[in-house]
C-alpha cells in the first residue's frame, strides 16, 4: 500500500518535530542516534571540511554507542567530498557498483547517503551522512530528514 503525499508529508513534519526535540533537550549524539535509528547503515556523523583533510565532528556508532568522535580523513578518500564538490546530496548504495564511486574514491565505504551543511553565510561547512562498510538498502526516506536536520545541527553545534 502506498502512501498519500499529504500522509508522507504529514510524517516527515512529525519526525523533524521528533528530532529537534531530541537535538534540543539530549543533544547532538542523541539527535545521531535517532536519525541513525531510521537506516540500515552502521554509522551517522557529522563531518567539517578542513582544507585536504575531512575532520569527524560527532559520530554515532550502531555497535559502539558509547562512541561519540571518529577519525578524520584524507578529503580525495571521501565520499563526503563529493557531496562537497557537487554542492548536492548523493546516495550511493553499493560503491563497487556504483559509477560515481567506481575508482574515484578510495575507502572501505560500500555505502553512503550524505547531504551538505551550510554555514550562516551559506558556504559548505562539511556533511552530515550514514555510512556502511556494508551494503545498505537504498531508502529514500532518509534523504528529506538528512536535509532537515543539517541545517538544525549546525546551528546547535555553532
Amino acid at each position: 500500500m502506498n502512501s498519500s503525499p499529504a500522509t508522507d508529508d504529514a510524517l516527515m513534519k512529525r519526525e523533524i518535530g521528533e528530532f529537534t526535540d531530541v537535538l534540543q533537550r539530549q543533544g547532538v549524539h542523541a539527535a545521531l542516534r535517532y536519525l541513525n535509528n531510521r537506516t540500515p547503515h552502521q554509522y551517522t556523523g557529522i563531518f567539517r571540511f578542513d582544507g585536504d583533510m575531512l575532520r569527524n565532528v560527532a559520530l554515532f556508532d550502531r555497535f559502539q554507542p558509547a562512541l561519540e568522535k571518529g577519525g578524520d580523513a584524507p578529503m580525495g578518500e571521501t565520499y563526503c567530498s563529493l557531496v562537497g564538490r557537487q554542492q548536492a546530496p548523493l546516495e550511493i548504495a553499493d560503491a563497487t557498483t556504483d559509477s560515481r564511486a567506481k575508482g574515484i574514491i578510495n575507502t572501505p565505504v560500500i555505502s553512503y547517503c550524505g547531504v551538505l551543511i551550510r554555514d550562516t553565510q551559506g558556504r559548505a561547512f562539511g556533511t552530515l551522512c550514514h555510512y556502511d562498510m556494508q551494503r545498505c538498502e537504498e531508502r529514500t526516506t532518509d534523504m528529506p530528514l538528512l536535509l532537515a536536520a543539517a541545517g538544525m545541527l549546525y546551528q546547535h553545534l555553532a
